[in-house]
C-alpha cells in the first residue's frame, strides 16, 4: 500500500495505485519465472524489481541517490558503547533460541532440497557458523546472523543448488556493504514494488512452518494442544498489542513480541507434557490434551476384512479401498502393520 504512514494517512487514489503497482510486480515475477530461459526464470525476482521500478518512475524518487559517499567503511559503534539490561538479555536470548530452531529447519530443510544428508553434526556446524558470525556485526551496528527461510524459498524456486554461487553471493554483499550508494538506490525502489516481491518471499515462512509442523507427531501424543495453545498465546501481542502493558517492564519487554511469547509457551508446555513424567499418562493412553490414536483392529479381524476385497500390498495390509490399516502392539504403539518379520515380528504378534 505504500508503507504504514500512506496506509493510514494515504488518499484512496494513492492507495489505490499502490496495489495495483504491487500486483503488477508480483504478476511481472510470476511471468518471467515461466519464461523457458534458465537464467530469466532464475532472475525472475531481481528482473521484475527492475521492470517493475521503471514502470513505476512517476513514483520512485532517486533524487538522494547522488548524496553521501560512494565508498565508506562502517563506523564502529556508531551507536554508542552496548549497554547490558536484565530484560533485553532475556528476550534476544529467547529470540537467539528461536532463531537456531528457524535455522535448524532451514538446514533440514536445505537438505531436502538439494537432496543431500543433514546429520546432527551438519546441524551442529551450521548452528556454529551462524552464532560464531553474530560476534562482529554488532560491532559495526549489525545484527545476529541466522538462516532466512526465504533463501531455502529462493533454492527451491531457481533450482540454484552450488555452494559456489553461494560464495560469489557473500563476497558480493561484503562489496556492497562498501557502497552506501547501493544503498541508497536500493531505498529509492518504491515500496509497493518491494511489497509485491516480498509476497512470495515471506510467503515462504509460513510455508516453511506449516511443512515443518506437519512432520511432528500427532497422534497419541499432546502435541496438538501444545502447537494450537502456543499459536494462540503468541498471536496475542499481535491481534491485541495492549495485552501486557499492565505488566511490569521487565515481562513486557520479554512477551510483547509474539515470536517470544509462542517460543516460551511451546518450550514450557513441551516440558511439562513430553518431559515430565509425573503424572502423566504413559504414551498411547487417552487424555483431554492427547490427540486420540487411529482406528484399530486385532489381528483376527483382518482376515474377514481381506475376504472382502482387502490384499496385502507393499508388505502391508490394505483395505478394499487401498488403505492402510494400522496395527498396535501390545504396548499399545501404533504401526503400520509391517509383514516382514525380520524388521517388525510377524503378523501373528500383531
Amino acid at each position: 500500500m505504500g508503507g504504514a504512514a500512506v496506509a493510514a494517512n494515504g488518499d484512496e487514489n494513492t492507495i489505490f495505485r499502490n496495489v495495483c503497482l504491487a500486483g503488477a510486480t508480483l504478476l511481472i515475477i510470476m511471468l518471467l519465472s515461466t519464461v523457458r530461459s534458465a537464467v530469466v526464470s532464475r532472475l525472475s525476482i531481481l528482473l521484475g524489481i527492475v521492470l517493475s521500478t521503471l514502470l513505476a518512475l512517476g513514483v520512485a524518487n532517486f533524487s538522494m541517490v547522488g548524496d553521501g559517499a560512494f565508498f565508506a567503511f562502517p563506523e564502529p559503534l556508531a551507536f554508542g558503547p552496548p549497554t547490558f539490561q536484565p530484560a533485553a538479555i532475556i528476550s534476544v536470548t529467547i529470540v537467539v533460541l528461536v532463531i537456531l530452531t528457524e535455522t535448524t529447519v532451514d538446514i533440514i530443510a536445505g537438505g531436502e532440497i538439494v537432496d543431500t544428508q543433514v546429520d546432527r553434526r551438519r546441524i551442529a556446524d551450521g548452528l556454529r557458523a551462524d552464532m560464531g558470525a553474530s560476534f562482529l556485526p554488532p560491532i559495526f551496528n549489525g545484527f545476529t546472523q541466522f538462516a532466512f527461510a526465504q533463501n531455502a524459498g529462493l533454492v527451491a524456486i531457481t533450482g540454484v543448488k552450488s555452494r559456489f554461487v553461494v560464495t560469489a553471493g557473500g563476497v558480493v554483499m561484503l562489496v556492497v556493504d562498501l557502497l552506501p550508494v547501493l544503498g541508497r538506490v536500493v531505498a529509492a525502489v518504491p515500496m509497493p514494488v518491494l511489497g509485491g516481491a516480498s509476497l512470495v518471499l515471506f510467503g515462504t515462512v509460513p510455508t516453511s512452518g506449516i511443512r515443518t509442523l506437519g512432520k511432528v507427531k500427532y497422534a497419541g501424543t499432546p502435541n496438538l494442544i501444545i502447537v494450537a495453545t502456543s499459536i494462540g498465546i503468541g498471536m496475542r501481542p499481535i491481534t491485541v498489542p495492549a495485552t501486557y502493558h499492565g505488566f511490569p517492564t521487565w515481562s513486557e519487554t520479554v512477551f510483547d513480541s509474539g515470536i517470544n511469547s509462542a517460543t516460551v509457551a511451546a518450550m514450557a508446555l513441551s516440558l511439562l507434557f513430553n518431559e515430565i513424567k509425573v503424572g502423566n499418562p504413559p504414551a498411547g493412553q487417552g487424555s483431554v490434551f492427547r490427540e486420540a490414536l487411529p482406528p484399530v483392529a486385532p489381528l483376527e479381524h483382518f482376515q474377514n476384512h481381506l475376504r472382502e476385497g482387502g490384499s496385502v500390498k507393499d508388505g502391508k495390509l490394505v483395505d478394499s479401498e487401498g488403505k492402510e490399516i494400522p496395527c498396535i502392539t501390545a504396548s499399545g504403539e501404533v504401526v503400520p502393520a509391517p509383514l516382514d518379520s525380520k524388521k517388525s515380528g510377524t503378523a501373528g504378534d500383531r
